[in-house]
């Protein structure tokens, strides 16, 4: 395993939140997380939460506006948020726009030239990364669940889809639900996997759930006002493919809240309780 590198340190809510860099073998470059230990982490392994961020994000964006570590803290869980993509791999155009390249990873893996040397997060989040907290932290492995916010909605949900085995609880904020028939994950998954559709399915949460139903509930908060609602996320297209498996799902659709970290700090609490739940750690 690759020695990681503490870049800076903060106590938070009696606990510690470490922004952290390393030489990742699934990306070949170097990637950084943020991760925040509770108090409780000073003497015990804690259940550990991996939170996906959306386009243009990186490792600092949830735990500088979300306010979860108070009720990390408060309930004795650890937080890890990776970055959103590689960076500085010096593939051509990577910095060109916001919604492709840097800060746009997508949680796959990529097929394609030049992507495909470096654009690995579907692998970085489900094998590399955790391996890489459970050696250098107190953490309970049996207790791991993730979740995420519009892009990494969309990866959070097909990380538990396809491996319900290391997430055992799992829920998104304004998740990409269906990237095939979205702008977005059409222009992505065209250019980091390539134009046979047939690939695509792996990477679209509304197809996996009809052949891997997640053994738990899947919570989802959508804000009404959202301005991607209708062309990029749409929830309604879930919600089917979910009643047509049976598969339980809570997708509230929260009256006036739009896409922002108003709207993720809201009912952050919420998303945690729901994990401790599905965890079982509390009722």
């Amino acid at each position: 395993m690759m020695p990681i590198y503490l870049k800076s340190e903060y106590k938070n809510f009696g606990g510690k939140l470490g922004f952290y860099k390393h030489h990742s073998t699934s990306c070949n470059c170097e990637m950084r997380f943020a991760i925040y230990q509770p108090p409780q982490a000073k003497t015990q392994a804690v259940p550990v939460l991996y939170f996906l961020s959306g386009l243009s994000s990186t490792e600092e964006n949830f735990m500088i506006k979300a306010g979860a570590q108070r009720y990390a803290a408060e309930y004795g869980i650890t937080l890890v948020v990776p970055d959103t993509s590689p960076r500085n791999t010096g593939i051509e155009g990577e910095d060109d726009t916001w919604d492709f390249g840097s800060g746009a990873g997508f949680y796959v893996d990529a097929k394609q030239n030049p992507w495909s040397s470096h654009y690995k997060m579907y692998s970085y989040v489900v094998e590399e990364l955790p391996q890489i907290i459970a050696s250098n932290f107190p953490v309970k492995v049996d207790k791991q669940g993730i979740f995420g916010h519009s892009m990494g909605g969309h990866g959070a949900l097909i990380c538990a889809l396809r491996n319900p085995e290391k997430f055992k609880s799992v829920s998104a904020f304004a998740p990409i639900v269906a990237p095939i028939q979205s702008p977005w994950g059409q222009k992505i998954l065209s250019a980091y996997i390539g134009d046979n559709k047939a690939d695509w399915y792996d990477y679209d949460a509304s197809e996996l759930i009809k052949k891997h139903q997640f053994p738990g509930k899947i919570l989802i908060d959508q804000g009404t006002s959202d301005e991607f609602i209708l062309e990029q996320l749409k929830p309604e297209l879930f919600i089917a493919a979910c009643h047509q498996v049976n598969q339980p799902l809570e997708l509230r659709f929260q009256d006036g809240y739009d896409h922002n970290y108003y709207f993720i700090s809201s009912f952050v609490r919420e998303h945690i309780q729901h994990h401790l739940r599905e965890l079982g750690i509390q009722n």
